[in-house]
Order: C-alpha cells, then sequence, then structure tokens
C-alpha cells in the first residue's frame, strides 16, 4: 500500500518524510518520487512478542512516498508529472504549513492551502469524467456507466469529492483505471511550530476536513525530528516536556493505516510473531493467501483466537482447555487483533 505525501512548497512534507522513513532527501528535491517504508506500531505486537519470545517480530509495514513538490507549489495549478505522479498513490497525504517560514512570504495559511490543493483536484477529477461522459453517450455504452459518470460530473460540479459518494450509489469497479484524485482516501496533517507542537487542529479546518471526506491531524515535524534522533529511552521526558503522550509520527501511521481500512491479523510461534495487514471485511481464505498462496489454494480451516481472548487466558493451551478456540471456514470475515492458524492440504 503507497501513500503519498503531498503538498506546496515549505510545508514540511519531506522533513516529515525523511523523519518516518530514517532516509534523507534533500529538502525542496525536485526530482522523482521517493519511496520508504515504514513499520506500523502495535502494542499487541509487542505483547504478543514478550509472550512467546520468538526468533523474529515483524510489524505491518506500509510505504510512504515523498512526491515532489512541483505540483501546484506555487498553488498555479497541477502539472501534468505531478497530477500523473499523485495519480499512482492509492491514498494522499496532504501536509499543510503551520507555521512561520521565513523563506515564504506571507503567514502561514493552511485552511487557504487545503481549498486550493481541493480545488486543483477537482478539477482534475471533472476533465477526465467530463471526457469519458461524452465518449459514453457517443458511443451508446451501458446505461450504468453513463450514470454512473453523471453522477460523478454532478458531484465534482458541486466541488464534492468523490469519495462522499456512497459505496451503494456509485459502482466503483467502473472507475478503475482512472485514477480519480478526490476519491481517494486523505489524510490532512497540519505541520505546526514546536511551540504548538502538543496543539490540536483548530475547529475551522477540522469541520472543513470532515466535510471533505478526510482525516485529519496536528504535528510539528522539526520536533519529530529531534524525537527520532534521541534514544529510545531518552524519548519519554522529552515527550512529556512537550504535552504529547507518544511521537505524532506512530499516530500518524496509524492513522493512515486505518486510512486505507486495514486491519492486522497476527501468526505467533517460537519462530516468528507477525503482523499480516489485510482489507477490513478479508475473509479466512483470502488472509491465509496473505501468508502464503498454498494455505490460501489448500484451506481447509482457520483455527481463530482473538487477542483479547488470548490476553485473558494468557496462552493458546488455556484458550483451548476453556472451549474458546473458534474453528472457522472460508468465509469467516476477520476481525482485526484475530490470532490465526490455518490447516491446509495442497
Amino acid at each position: 500500500m503507497k501513500i503519498g505525501l503531498v503538498g506546496f512548497a515549505g510545508s514540511g512534507k519531506t522533513t516529515v518524510f525523511n523523519t518516518m522513513t530514517g532516509l534523507d532527501v534533500p529538502v525542496g528535491y525536485g526530482g522523482e518520487v521517493r519511496l520508504g517504508t515504514v513499520r506500523v506500531p502495535d502494542q499487541r505486537i509487542d505483547t504478543l512478542s514478550a509472550i512467546f519470545k520468538p526468533k523474529k517480530t515483524i510489524y505491518a509495514e506500509m510505504s510512504f512516498c515523498d512526491v515532489p513538490g512541483e505540483h501546484g507549489s506555487e498553488k498555479k495549478g497541477l502539472s501534468s508529472k505531478g497530477l500523473q505522479q499523485i495519480r499512482d498513490q492509492e491514498a494522499l497525504c496532504l501536509v499543510l504549513r503551520g507555521f512561520d517560514n521565513p523563506a515564504l512570504e506571507g503567514a502561514p495559511d493552511p485552511e487557504g492551502d487545503l481549498e486550493a490543493f481541493h480545488a486543483e483536484c477537482v478539477l482534475a477529477d471533472l476533465a477526465i469524467v467530463e471526457r469519458r461522459l461524452e465518449r459514453a453517450q457517443k458511443e451508446q455504452a451501458d446505461a450504468r456507466e453513463i450514470h454512473a459518470f453523471e453522477l460523478m460530473q454532478q458531484t465534482l460540479e458541486n466541488e464534492r469529492p468523490l469519495r462522499l459518494v456512497p459505496e451503494d450509489q456509485l459502482d466503483r469497479g467502473l472507475l478503475k483505471g482512472y485514477a480519480l484524485l478526490t476519491d481517494r482516501p486523505l489524510l490532512v496533517a497540519l505541520n505546526r511550530s514546536e511551540a504548538e507542537a502538543s496543539e490540536p487542529l483548530g475547529t475551522a479546518l477540522e469541520s472543513r476536513i470532515a466535510e471533505l471526506g478526510a482525516a485529519g491531524m496536528s504535528l510539528s515535524a522539526s520536533v519529530e525530528a529531534d524525537i527520532a534522533a534521541l534514544e529510545p529511552d531518552e524519548q519519554p521526558a522529552f515527550l512529556e516536556d512537550l504535552g504529547l503522550e507518544e511521537p505524532a509520527l506512530a499516530r500518524f501511521i496509524r492513522t493512515a493505516y486505518g486510512l486505507l481500512d486495514l486491519i492486522s491479523f497476527f501468526t505467533v510461534g517460537e519462530d516468528e510473531v507477525r503482523a499480516w495487514p489485510v482489507k477490513r471485511g478479508s475473509n479466512a481464505r483470502k488472509a491465509a493467501g496473505r501468508i502464503h498462496s498454498d494455505l490460501e489454494r489448500g484451506f481447509i480451516r482457520a483455527e481463530v483466537i482473538p487477542y483479547d481472548v488470548f490476553m485473558e487466558f494468557g496462552s493458546e493451551a488455556a484458550v483451548r482447555d476453556h472451549g474458546k478456540l473458534q474453528v472457522e471456514g472460508k468465509d469467516y470475515v476477520v476481525a482485526d487483533g484475530d490470532i490465526l492458524h490455518i490447516r491446509f492440504n495442497v
């Protein structure tokens, strides 16, 4: 899963990217997209690893892309190259400047930047939708497709993002290949000054983010860079001084993970404790395929222990002894935190 970090010049998105990934992409870099993989913090994996003491502990991972600031960097419109770079992402994170930057003219205007980015995405999507609708009408295409594109055209003309259109009203199977920006999940991150590192989003900005069907959070990229440079045992005191419970980047990564509608199931044992990401609503057979294609092909059953049940009894043996082990078939919908053992035969 790829999440693209985008933002106007001076927003600090590259600092956020570098802090998350441990890379060192130059600020103001204007080349190709840079990719970095980060692990998703999960206290449950920490706990299970402490219990099983495996040889390896593997967290779920996500890929973040630093999309060069060429796109709309001066709020004059998205370049064709910038558009394509953004469209290649599965979800977007818009970093807004909320701090004074001597290199830039004027005070920070996160609300204005959000509106500028939203307007550019709407216009870019509308151009695609109108072209396809015109062709579909000339070709007398399937009525369902024409209806879908008419609905999208109306939505965009009303300056609303497509992500707000419910699944039961818009067949998104018809949208494959179009990479419409306003249908992408969106996380809006307000990058604040160090003095405001623990401050929440303002009411007006929070309300507008919700209206756009997006998620929002605030952080201070400069503070996060300082935290990342500290030894782990030094971080709690530093966080406490700033009024923070944990590094904002941990919350950032979890929020992005949820934005993609992902959950984690676990496999446990002496060799490995591991989190496996799957789309919410995935069945047991599909989840088995995340581990290995043979498990999906030869699936027989899944032995399931919800994480809370495991913690209540303290071991797999105790769960079995108390009759709490669930034996499920291929259509069982995997829940977040399920511990799975897949039985298969190939």
